[in-house]
């Protein structure tokens, strides 16, 4: 089922009604932090956190101060839920289950290339057909990614969240593509290029606002009423962590082997 997203604009005027939305993105070692009101951005930041846990209250206090707003006054937090960075991905929303435990306010697990794809909309009319692709290390020589389309106002995903090989992915993007991303989009980026892709690469610009449409994509779901709970909400990580792996591993002398990490994608399935 395809998964879509409204265009950033009428992204905003669909949460209007959801209150002062704090939205935390904690899955890369940039921290991303936005609030939304009213229907628009009140405040974005975005800090290099080399300890999210120690480093993400001050960041609160900072973006809530931007905005002009008291603690008291927020009415639900967004969290990005994944995939990236396992620790910064459960600090993150940790952190955020503790602000609604301890509120009462409510709590929205956002996917966090969902969030990354809005980035890197243009600022006027989104080009009909335009793919976007958001793109994360995955390290071991693999990304997150996946592709979204642009059809009318909205966003289209094609390939909901995978953790695949760069070479495999990027090879096989063409056409007009929009990758969004730190170092690894902008490797993808030239991998298409070269084999006669029409790429761009939208970089740490874009990417500063992460958090803030974390918080709108949770605003739009607030106003839909659908939102999680906090004792269930868990990470999107996709591949399988490795702590996980290694308990469910199986002796090699019995003739089996691992099993495949949840999310994994055959590289064909990545064609544009």
């Amino acid at each position: 089922m395809t998964y879509r997203v409204l265009s950033a604009k009428a992204l905003l005027a669909a949460g209007e009604g959801a209150g002062a939305v704090l939205g935390l993105e904690t899955g890369t070692g940039i921290a991303s932090l936005g609030l939304v009101a009213q229907g628009r951005i009140v405040a974005s930041l975005a800090r290099p956190a080399p300890s999210h846990g120690a480093d993400l209250p001050a960041l609160v206090a900072e973006v809530l101060s931007l905005a002009g707003l008291e603690f008291r006054e927020l009415s639900a937090v967004a969290v990005g839920i994944g995939p990236g960075s396992f620790t910064g991905l459960r600090i993150g929303l940790s952190y955020a289950k503790g602000i609604t435990m301890g509120s009462g306010i409510v709590i929205v697990g956002v996917p966090s290339l969902d969030a990354m794809a809005l980035c890197a909309q243009p600022s006027g009319a989104p080009q009909p057909g335009l793919g976007i692709c958001p793109i994360i290390d995955a390290r071991k020589g693999e990304i997150y990614a996946s592709l979204y389309r642009v059809v009318g106002d909205a966003l289209e995903n094609e390939l909901g969240s995978l953790v695949v090989p760069l070479n495999d992915f990027a090879a096989r993007i063409t056409g007009d593509v929009a990758f969004i991303g730190e170092s690894k989009a902008e490797e993808a980026c030239a991998i298409a290029n070269a084999n006669g892709g029409r790429a761009t690469h939208a970089g740490a610009t874009e990417l500063r606002h992460r958090g803030s449409f974390v918080a709108a994509l949770g605003a739009q779901r607030i106003v839909q009423r659908d939102v999680d709970q906090a004792a269930t909400l868990e990470p999107l990580y996709v591949r399988a962590p490795e702590a996980s792996l290694k308990s469910t591993a199986v002796n090699p002398k019995e003739g089996t082997h691992h099993g495949t990490p949840r999310g994994r994608a055959d590289s064909a399935a990545c064609r544009s």
